[in-house]
């Protein structure tokens, strides 16, 4: 009886340790691992916050002229930051987009402008975490949205559209086409209509390389 209970003791020790070592390391190798840092974001909270206190005022006008520190920041930071996590920067890109185009409204309604830079602030405080703006869209097999649906910089796509232009053979009847493309989305970019540009960049990279 005593071996038997000795037997019975040894083998559920070893499980019981088991089961427990398992349920130890589990987590451990579940665990995903973390989305690239997008960057520094202090620079543009700090923007933000003086935005944020100059509507609070009621004065609109002059928030208007100051977020307008904030788009060249951002814009100037964007070869830098895009690259370390492109949806993380699409995140922090659409609430500046949307913050701007409230304070730039021609009757500017404070209940949006406070609610759009609140937004901004919640994604300038974690890049990583937004709601995707629709799924991946092309133009003739070309891509113009990033992973949250977000419209391409037209300039990511100008760039896009340049390289395709110095390594394509084209033939003489596509040249005008691809002339008028360039120009037609040139200035749609230059009015930061960034959708219509993209797809007109896009017509014309598929046209050089399809």
């Amino acid at each position: 009886m005593k071996n038997l209970l000795l037997s019975t003791v040894l083998i559920i020790v070893p499980v019981g340790l088991f089961a427990a070592g398992y349920n130890f390391l589990t987590p451990a190798q579940i665990v995903q691992a973390a989305a690239p840092s997008l960057g520094d974001m202090a620079p543009f909270v700090v923007i933000t916050t003086d935005v944020q206190g100059i509507a609070a005022t009621g004065d609109l006008p002059a928030a208007k002229a100051r977020i307008t520190d904030l788009e060249t920041a951002w814009d100037d930071a964007q070869s830098t930051l895009r690259p370390n996590n492109t949806l993380a920067w699409g995140n922090v890109d659409g609430a500046i987009d949307d913050a701007l185009t409230a304070l730039r409204a021609k009757a500017p309604d404070g209940t949006t402008v406070t609610a759009t830079l609140a937004a901004l602030q919640t994604a300038l405080a974690d890049p990583a975490v937004g709601t995707a703006g629709g799924p991946l869209q092309t133009v003739s097999g070309v891509a113009t949205t990033d992973g949250n649906g977000r419209a391409l910089p037209c300039e990511v796509m100008l760039d896009q559209f340049r390289t395709a232009l110095s390594q394509a053979t084209i033939a003489p009847r596509d040249r005008a086409t691809i002339d008028t493309l360039q120009a037609k989305g040139t200035e749609r970019c230059n009015a930061d209509d960034d959708t219509r540009a993209d797809d007109f960049f896009a017509q014309g990279i598929a046209l050089m390389t399809h």
